[in-house]
């Protein structure tokens, strides 16, 4: 389907036995389109099949009652597997996402002082504007970065705004 609006009257027109579409579509996300679905009583096995993999994203989209996840670089057996399991009534999910989903991966755990500064530092600011901001020193700023940055087990700044909205600490 072109966009998620086209995804909701086709299926609700049609009802086929699956659906496999992306998360990011225009006019209406695929995940709000399966909202939709779902809120209109079609209960329709739905898989994602996307380049996104950051588990936020991918625990929303199961919490929407999708029933699959599969990224695109695994796509192929993959994907058929995951078809398969959906329609048997299972869920499946990309293995190197399902820890996430799973919970036998927990998200880095950050102190309410660490996010605040991570969500300032992926706005844009610069240390000394964050310890404006917060009235604590730079260095303070700074200690409180390069920890988080070991917690996620990142280099660079870049990196660790990188990481932090893969792993759906931030979001843009």
């Amino acid at each position: 389907m072109s966009d998620g609006e086209a995804l909701f009257e086709s299926a609700v027109e049609h009802h086929p036995d699956v659906i496999v579409t992306d998360v990011s579509m225009p006019k209406m996300g695929g995940i709000e389109a399966v909202k939709r679905l779902m809120s209109v009583g079609h209960e329709i096995p739905v898989i994602f099949m996307t380049v996104h993999n950051e588990p936020a994203t991918v625990r929303e989209a199961i919490q929407s009652g999708a029933r699959g996840y599969v990224l695109k670089a695994a796509a192929g057996e993959e994907l058929l597997k995951a078809m398969h399991e959906v329609c048997s009534g299972r869920v499946y999910v990309s293995p190197e996402l399902w820890p996430y989903i799973s919970g036998q991966r927990q998200l880095p755990s950050l102190t309410n002082m660490q996010k605040r500064v991570l969500g300032l530092l992926s706005s844009g600011m610069r240390s000394r504007e964050i310890a404006t901001r917060l009235c604590v020193s730079v260095r303070t700023v700074d200690s409180h970065r390069y920890a988080i940055m070991r917690t996620l087990g990142v280099t660079s700044s870049v990196a660790l705004i990188r990481e932090a909205e893969r792993l759906g600490l931030i979001k843009h």
